[in-house]
This record gives structure tokens, C-alpha cells and sequence, in this order.
């Protein structure tokens, strides 16, 4: 009713009610809808499906611990950071999941590389601790102000700050956005000194976090979010499993973080039924995973 109000303007809400023509416009559009988006659906030719073992395993944890994150407090950055980043990894996780089962394989690959962005930032805060999470949310502030968010009085006040963090470490007025993004790394103990460090993800955030091994891995799915021919002429078999391959890894990491996190602010009723759930399918985790890569390697060895 609404859109039809919006594309007829002159038409009053109670009106309709004893409009034949309304009532006939309905029914057919209804119809149209259901038999075209049921019936006629276009079906990308999935490689998998949600009942596949390697889906279904990682499924049933993903939707569990997602159960229990969903009943924390959230989204008070100051106070729930951490629970935050991790329920926006999770989530990814469960995204790429099912893009998979639908047979969107080089789309799942693409958003695991938010998931994989996210995992990198969280590794860096859990192991900074403090430091990091202060300097994480001042370079939100900043990224708000610039953004616009803030009337014009505050935003003056944050770039006046933002310049003269700038000028402290070097940086000019081209590096911006970059010192915005990606300065919160300053709350690593002497990550200038990083070899090789820049205020970007790769030499950044990803560097700081321990996982460069997945430099390549993020460049080739950066491709396929550009619309490379990667995109275009992918192979479905390859990209399934090496898209869950890493998706396995990047949820191994989380749920390591998640874990400790659980089990540091429950009671101990609520610790014995994650740690049982834990013990029940986690075996059957490393099982799918080396199944995995068993499959992978096969695809490979073939080309």
C-alpha cells in the first residue's frame, strides 16, 4: 500500500479500501511476485548446500555462539567494544556461510575479507589491551568528525586535535584519512618501529596483528571486490573450498577469543554447557577443516 500511495499521490489511504481496480492491482502483482520469486527463481547452481557436513558443522557453532552474543550488552563502544567487534566477526562468518550454501562462492570469498579485517583489529586490541581500545575509540571519534556527525563547534575542536597528532608523528595533510583509519595503532607500545609499518591494513593492522601469512589470500579476494576478471571467470569447486578453508581458520581464531571471553563472565552452570558443547563438535570441527584442505589440494594438483 505504500509504495502504491507514493506512485499515486492523489490517492487517499481510506479510499482504497473500495477500490476495485486497487483490489485487481494487488491480487496480480501478488501473484506475479510469488509465482516469479518461488516458482521461476533464478538458482546460481550451488557447489554445496547447508546440509554438506563441512556447512552444517561450522553452521551449528556459528549459530550458537551468535545465540550468545546476541544477549549481551552491545553497541556502548566505551564499555562493549570487544563483545561488539566480535558479534560483527561472527556475523561476517555466518554471511560467508551462507553465501556459500547459496552458491555465491567468489562473493563469500569477498566478504571474508571483512572477517578477515575484523579479526585482524580484534587480535591487535585483545593483546594490547587498554591502551589499544582507548586509542581505537578516540580515531572513531575522529572518524565521525570527519564524517560530518558532529556539529561544527566539536568537529573544529577533534581536527585541531587530529593535526596536531599528525605533526607529532610526521605525518602531512595528505595522510589524513589514513592517520583517522588506521592511527589508533599509536596504542601499540612502539609499532613505529615496526619493520616495514604504514598506517594501512597490510603493513598496519594485519602486520601488528601476526597474520601476513594471509597477504596474498586478502589481495586476491581485494580483486574479486573490485570486479576483476577473478570475479567473472572463477571456478565454483576451487573457490568453495578454498573460501571455507579460510573461513575455518579466521573462526578457529574468533572462537579462541570469544571462548576466553565466555568463559571469564559466566557462571560456572553456563561455563560446563559451552565447554560440553565445545567438546561435542569441535573434534568434528578439525575434521571438516582437514577435509578441507584435502579437497583443495585435489583441485589444485589437477591444474
Amino acid at each position: 500500500m505504500s509504495i502504491y500511495l507514493a506512485i499515486n499521490p492523489e490517492k487517499k489511504q481510506e479510499d482504497l479500501k473500495e477500490d476495485a481496480d486497487y483490489h485487481s492491482l494487488i491480487c496480480s502483482v501478488a501473484l506475479d511476485k510469488y509465482y516469479t520469486n518461488e516458482r521461476l527463481a533464478y538458482q546460481m547452481g550451488s557447489f554445496s548446500s547447508r546440509y554438506n557436513p563441512t556447512i552444517s558443522t561450522i553452521d551449528i557453532f556459528l549459530n550458537f555462539i551468535l545465540g550468545i552474543l546476541s544477549r549481551y550488552k552491545r553497541r556502548e563502544p566505551a564499555q562493549t567494544l570487544l563483545v561488539d567487534i566480535l558479534l560483527a566477526g561472527f556475523q561476517m562468518a555466518k554471511c560467508c556461510s551462507n553465501l556459500l550454501e547459496e552458491g555465491f562462492e567468489t562473493q563469500a570469498f569477498s566478504a571474508w575479507r571483512t572477517l578477515h579485517e575484523n579479526e585482524c583489529i580484534l587480535q591487535v586490541i585483545v593483546k594490547y589491551g587498554k591502551p589499544v581500545i582507548d586509542s581505537y575509540l578516540k580515531h572513531m571519534m575522529y572518524g565521525q568528525a570527519f564524517r560530518g556527525v558532529y556539529p561544527k563547534e566539536k568537529t573544529d575542536e577533534i581536527f585541531v586535535e587530529i593535526k596536531e597528532g599528525m605533526r607529532a608523528i610526521g605525518l602531512k595533510s595528505k595522510d589524513m584519512k589514513r592517520y583517522i583509519e588506521y592511527g589508533w595503532l599509536l596504542g601499540v607500545p612502539d609499532v613505529m618501529k615496526t619493520p616495514d609499518f604504514k598506517f594501512n591494513f597490510r603493513d598496519g593492522v594485519q602486520r601488528v596483528a601476526g597474520l601476513t601469512r594471509y597477504s596474498k589470500t586478502y589481495e586476491m579476494s581485494s580483486e574479486i571486490a573490485h570486479s576483476s576478471p577473478v570475479l567473472i571467470y572463477s571456478r565454483k569447486d576451487y573457490f568453495h573450498h578454498f573460501t571455507l578453508l579460510n573461513l575455518y581458520e579466521s573462526f578457529f581464531r574468533l572462537e579462541k577469543i570469544f571462548a576466553s571471553l565466555y568463559l571469564s563472565t559466566v557462571e560456572k552452570p553456563q561455563q560446563e554447557s559451552y565447554l560440553r558443547m565445545r567438546s561435542l563438535y569441535f573434534n568434528e570441527l578439525l575434521g571438516a577443516y582437514r577435509y578441507e584442505q584435502q579437497a583443495l589440494s585435489k583441485i589444485t594438483k589437477k591444474e
